[in-house]
């Protein structure tokens, strides 16, 4: 008589469960600030460079804006900035992902990193459309307030918000819209371009599992949250130039908060 078959031998084992960490504390985004602060000065020239860089770019589209008569979305292109922060922080992600494995750390490897190239333009390509979704929303919102009234310029532009009714409700509409934009884009990208980087995954998976990290530790992602909007309200008033430093540290930081978070 044939020997019966034991349950585990007919029921395949289940993959192992993916590890995913929940709760942490609200002092990691701080230790995360520190650990990315440690890296910039860890040979700090590639990444000072990469800052100049980004600082130089982000006062170019500035001076564009201006020069094509663009300015009536200057305010909410700048909120855009944290929508595609992430993809233009790459070159600092694979830096600190070279400092932690002991590999040799050079500029051209920051601003060419090669895992995962196709991926990482996918998603680039979603936080563009996220952004060109913003600042189209932004057009509609005036013209819903304010109707066929023209553009008044920049230096009309305060006080008509602060000093009119519908100026002041534009602004709470225009923030809650723009606060909606900002926290998609940030679900989706603050692990993904790290994790397609470090471990080749798809775009989908990444924007996936990074959603899923965020919702896992909302209250240590809204600190970083509030962290980056912060240090980034810092980097403008500057004049962009103090994103020299502060565009190399929050992407070394963000690599340290994938790390604690995924692993």
């Amino acid at each position: 008589m044939a020997k019966a078959h034991s349950l585990p031998e007919l029921v395949p084992p289940l993959p192992r469960e993916v590890d995913h960490r929940r709760n942490l504390p609200l002092s990691s985004a701080f230790t995360w600030l520190a650990l990315g602060w440690k890296d910039l000065w860890t040979k700090p020239g590639p990444s000072l460079v990469y800052g100049l860089a980004v600082t130089a770019l982000s006062m170019l589209v500035i001076w564009a804006m201006f020069e094509f008569s663009w300015d009536n979305v200057l305010f909410p292109a700048l909120a855009g900035f944290l929508v595609i922060g992430p993809v233009l922080a790459i070159g600092t992600y694979e830096k600190s992902r070279r400092l932690e494995v002991g590999e040799k750390v050079t500029l051209w490897n920051m601003l060419f990193p090669k895992a995962g190239v196709q991926h990482l333009f996918f998603v680039g390509g979603v936080l563009m459309m996220i952004m060109l979704l913003w600042l189209r929303a932004a057009v509609l919102l005036y013209a819903v307030f304010f109707g066929w009234l023209p553009f008044p310029g920049l230096d009309q532009l305060l006080p008509m918000l602060l000093g009119t009714p519908r100026g002041l409700a534009l602004l709470a509409v225009g923030t809650l819209v723009g606060g909606l934009f900002a926290a998609l884009a940030f679900a989706v990208s603050v692990l993904s371009i790290p994790l397609v980087l470090d471990k080749q995954e798809d775009a989908f998976t990444a924007m996936g599992t990074s959603a899923s990290y965020v919702l896992n530790n909302l209250p240590a992602m809204l600190v970083w949250g509030a962290i980056v909007l912060l240090l980034t309200i810092v980097g403008v008033a500057t004049g962009f130039l103090g994103f020299i430093i502060l565009f190399p540290l929050l992407g070394h930081a963000t690599w340290h908060a994938y790390r604690t978070v995924i692993g």
